[in-house]
């Protein structure tokens, strides 16, 4: 028979995870809310980035003959070095929210290794650069404390390297890959190829009907310089986008921790209740049997 004390402390001990689960509800809740803001803030800034680095290019690539001499927007048919940027979160407790990125990331890298093509793997976040460490896989670069507090300096600074070297020749591809915010309840996963940048989507009758003026002088300056602002701020929607993707797995995983801590307290409730009525029963036999016995 369940001993009555252990299940008094095993329903005191859920009662607590209960209320420890739902405060990190409110937590996230509170804390997705601004992030939700920024988030939204932030991915309009990086539509209408996209759209006018290509919608340039396209322009460029239109008017010059032999197309752009820029290596940022070559199509590169057979790589042989490519950079792979993950974000991932610095803390658990938000159900798959990790573990979706870091599956991306394992499927990217397997299917490069099958054409051959080399693997450069910078992380972002402690719990993917934990999970890559100790798979023994190498990360070329990671960085542990941004994820959970998107700063655009530092998240420029490391993603300047990949950009250099990719200009420089040394890569032929760069890929950000993470989890981002998409409503209250759901999470997209997002692999996102930032170079060599697509222009196919730009038609060269498109340019009679643009609004954009470009001077023909200044075009590689221009675009150089849009190159740099068109991937740092990829990384740092990646981030933000992030951030509020985990307050809403949090949030989510913690909602369903309460509910399951409130179902256990319940069934601990019916448990002691049950034991506590087998114990009188007990009770109440032994004395009628000694009250018996003494006839």
């Amino acid at each position: 028979m369940a001993n009555l004390k252990d299940i008094q402390r095993q329903i005191k001990s859920v009662s607590n995870t209960q209320k420890t689960t739902r405060a990190m509800k409110l937590v996230s809740t509170a804390k997705l809310r601004r992030a939700d803001e920024l988030a939204k803030r932030s991915r309009l800034y990086a539509q209408k980035m996209n759209q006018v680095i290509a919608e340039i290019a396209g322009r460029i690539n239109c008017a010059k003959v032999g197309g752009i001499e820029n290596r940022c927007f070559n199509k590169i048919d057979n790589p042989k070095m490519v950079d792979i940027v993950f974000v991932t979160a610095d803390k658990g407790l938000c159900g798959g929210f990790n573990i979706r990125t870091i599956k991306a990331v394992k499927a990217l890298i397997k299917s490069y290794k099958e054409q051959n093509v080399k693997v450069r793997l910078r992380g972002i976040g402690k719990k993917g650069v934990e999970f890559f460490k100790y798979n023994e896989v190498e990360l070329f670069d990671s960085v542990i404390d941004l994820s959970s507090k998107p700063d655009k300096a530092r998240s420029d600074e490391f993603i300047r390297t990949s950009i250099m070297d990719f200009k420089d020749g040394k890569t032929d591809a760069l890929h950000i890959v993470y989890n981002g915010y998409k409503n209250m309840l759901t999470q997209e996963l997002h692999v996102n190829k930032v170079l060599p940048i697509d222009t196919d989507g730009f038609e060269c009758e498109d340019s009679h009907s643009s609004m954009l003026e470009v001077e023909a002088q200044n075009e590689e300056v221009m675009l150089d310089s849009l190159v740099n602002k068109y991937v740092d701020f990829n990384l740092y929607y990646a981030l933000i986008d992030s951030l509020a993707a985990e307050h809403s797995s949090r949030m989510q995983a913690m909602d369903t921790a309460t509910n399951n801590a409130k179902e256990m307290v319940k069934g601990l409730k019916v448990k002691f209740n049950k034991a506590r009525q087998a114990a009188i029963t007990t009770e109440l036999i032994e004395i009628i049997s000694g009250v018996e016995s003494m006839k």
